[in-house]
């Protein structure tokens, strides 16, 4: 099964994916796209400016994080467990 699918899969939720560096998010998007994950209008994800943080959907969709799901992102720990679930992708990709 592709990467990010799995990535997906694993919770049946949306997850919040970090991306620490320029490099990372490159291969974030291009993996993303590879395996048909798009923006919620459709969009492919190399076709829009980098970020550090994505919302990764199970219908296979992105979103981009604003003000306050970095903020929710910062404070993950400190949340009930209704859970936010977070992953570094760099981090992610070596445990593959």
């Amino acid at each position: 099964m592709p990467k990010i699918q799995m990535l997906a899969k694993q919770t049946g939720k949306r997850i919040y994916v970090h991306l620490p560096d320029e490099e990372t998010c490159a291969r974030f998007l291009h993996d993303a796209e590879a395996e048909g994950f798009t923006f919620c209008d459709g969009a492919l994800p190399t076709s829009r400016p980098h970020a550090d943080l994505y919302a990764l959907n199970p219908d296979k969709t992105l979103n981009f994080v604003g003000f306050i799901g970095h903020l929710a992102y910062a404070c993950a720990e400190k949340i009930s467990e209704r859970q936010l679930v977070k992953v570094d992708y760099k981090e992610w990709l070596k445990s593959c």
